[in-house]
């Protein structure tokens, strides 16, 4: 994986042209008009003040385009109602002009805008062939490439969300195309840089080697997307809107979009949803509370979508803050998460989840600050993400429940824990509750918890899984139970199984700075100091933490010299980064 790439190639424009200014009072309608006439590379410029909204704001497939307030702290928007936005509902809403869905005529096969992927399937190969090129595609459009799920265990890497695969009270994932009955929930987003005859060439090459002709690998695509719209420097408060409006900003077919320096309240399922959606950035932004605190209570949701950041932003009171669905190529990095809020079940501590449901694969989570980061089962398989310089503290005042630093429930293979600072010390007292290691009484105590089939340890739903173990590759992570950094060569998995590689064991203890930046990023320097870079890792020093190998980042220094209005974080990231 190059992570290097993620996100918008040149960084988020910074456009100084405004084609409309608009004062409190104005309506969603003469919102949405303003951008709709607003010039590409220009900006729909809100000035400071409220705006009580009963509509939701929509691009409605206009590119090019920012909505930008005065600060979070100026330019507030209070939504009464939504817009429907392809059909669950978003505030802000980023829609492209077709907008289809996986359930589409159109992408099934046979349909208008699907074809069968029959040749090149190699891992990192940039040039596929077609049965046939959908009329209408063109370089620079963004395309879907699927594959069938597994039907059997393949010993390695499984994309399933078969009653075998998912725990048996919850429902498949869905995420992807279902054709003949079968579900297609591997995905990967790409663009299309050129076509001659039924060859595509696209970027980026393929990530996954289990790309194969006998999962009937196909490429959907919704029509031409929307790209390069942006929301800026504004609050967003969902708390008064439409119950039937589902996500706070909704990225729907979003290609090259932006949220900066937004400050969003109580959304509904979550706060930002990137759905269909590619190489968005999700960025120096503050996330407060969800209107239900219980299941779909997200902060930034990823579904369907490839190659996003998701960096610098702090979530507090959100009962999941980080979500991935059927995603692959995104990295979340250095977020910062607290109180997480799940009135679902007392005593419960509510996590990120790096897996919720099947075809996450190739995706980073470098430099946050979370209480844990979980792969579950509940509706699919995943696996072949990667955690590195975390600090996973693995307890939350008044939690009792589902207390560990990390859970990779069954078919959760192939992980890679590198570099991290994991557990609470005091708490966290077993370094493992496995299905080789450890006594599943101890499992809320644990750092790991490995291989069950579900949160608690007590396995059967789904079979609870040994692979998660053997193909996990942990190295130079320090833990509260040994209260050392763990440089294992046993916690290798030097032998390779179908489609997850054997590693030799590190020659030494030597780690890169990060997996995705080259340096020190600009967000690094604060009022409040610079903390050291990287902030967390084995060969970290003088940390503040009981380990002493982790500093707080800049988006935790923020939210903790904050002032708050009624529990509410004043956000004005000029004051932060």
């Amino acid at each position: 994986m190059n992570w290097s790439k993620v996100g918008i190639p040149d960084g988020i424009p910074n456009r100084t042209t405004i084609c409309a200014t608009l004062n409190p009072g104005a309506t969603s309608t003469d919102i949405d008009n303003a951008l709709a006439a607003c010039p590409s590379g220009q900006v729909v410029f809100l000035n400071a003040g409220i705006y009580t909204l009963s509509g939701g704001i929509s691009f409605n497939g206009h590119n090019g385009v920012t909505l930008r307030g005065a600060g979070p702290t100026q330019t507030l928007l209070l939504f009464t109602g939504g817009d429907i936005c392809g059909g669950q509902g978003g505030d802000i809403c980023a829609i492209d002009n077709t907008h289809y869905w996986e359930g589409s005529p159109e992408v099934l096969p046979g349909g208008s805008h699907a074809a069968n992927w029959t040749d090149g399937y190699s891992q990192g190969t940039t040039t596929i062939t077609l049965d046939n090129v959908p009329s209408g595609l063109a370089a620079g459009n963004l395309v879907i490439l699927d594959q069938a799920d597994d039907t059997a265990d393949t010993g390695g890497f499984y994309v399933c969300d078969s009653v075998s695969c998912h725990q048996s009270a919850e429902t498949p994932s869905f995420n992807g195309r279902t054709i003949g009955g079968i579900h297609y929930n591997q995905t990967q987003l790409v663009a299309v840089t050129g076509i001659s005859g039924n060859q595509v060439t696209i970027s980026p090459g393929v990530y996954a080697n289990n790309w194969r002709a006998s999962q009937t690998p196909g490429m959907w695509w919704t029509g031409p997307q929307i790209t390069l719209v942006g929301v800026e420097d504004l609050t967003a408060d969902h708390t008064n809107t439409d119950p039937s409006v589902t996500s706070g900003i909704y990225f729907y077919d979003c290609y090259e979009c932006w949220v900066k320096n937004v400050r969003s309240i109580m959304g509904n399922r979550n706060h930002v949803w990137l759905y269909q959606s590619a190489r968005a950035v999700i960025r120096d932004s503050f996330f407060f509370g969800t209107q239900n605190a219980s299941s779909e209570s997200y902060g930034v949701e990823s579904f369907n979508a490839s190659d996003n950041l998701i960096e610098n932003n702090i979530f507090d009171q959100v009962a999941s803050p980080l979500m991935s669905a059927g995603s692959s190529g995104n990295v979340y990095g250095y977020n910062f998460t607290i109180n997480n809020l799940y009135n679902a079940s007392p005593g419960w501590m509510q996590n990120s989840y790096a897996n919720h449901a099947a075809g996450n694969m190739f995706n980073l989570f470098e430099g946050n600050s979370l209480n844990a980061l979980d792969c579950d089962d509940i509706h699919g398989s995943g696996g072949l993400n990667t955690y590195f310089r975390n600090q996973l503290i693995g307890s939350q005042a008044g939690e009792t429940a589902n207390t560990h630093a990390i859970n990779l429930y069954s078919f959760c293979r192939g992980y890679n824990v590198i570099g991290n600072v994991l557990g609470t010390s005091g708490y966290n007292t077993f370094y493992e509750t496995s299905l080789s290691l450890g006594d599943p009484a101890n499992c809320d105590a644990s750092v790991y918890v490995l291989g069950f089939g579900d949160s608690e340890c007590t396995g059967g739903d789904p079979a609870d899984d040994p692979l998660v173990e053997a193909t996990l590759y942990r190295w130079g992570n320090w833990d509260s139970a040994t209260g050392d950094v763990q440089w294992n060569e046993a916690e290798v998995p030097t032998s390779g199984v179908p489609f997850i590689n054997g590693n030799p064991v590190p020659s030494d203890h030597t780690l890169p700075t990060s997996l995705y930046l080259q340096s020190q990023p600009l967000f690094w320097i604060t009022p409040f100091g610079t903390p050291a870079w990287p902030p967390t890792g084995p060969d970290v020093s003088g940390g503040a933490d009981t380990s002493g190998h982790s500093y707080k980042t800049p988006a935790q220094l923020c939210y903790e010299n904050g002032t708050f209005n009624a529990g509410i974080l004043n956000f004005a990231p000029e004051n932060c980064y």
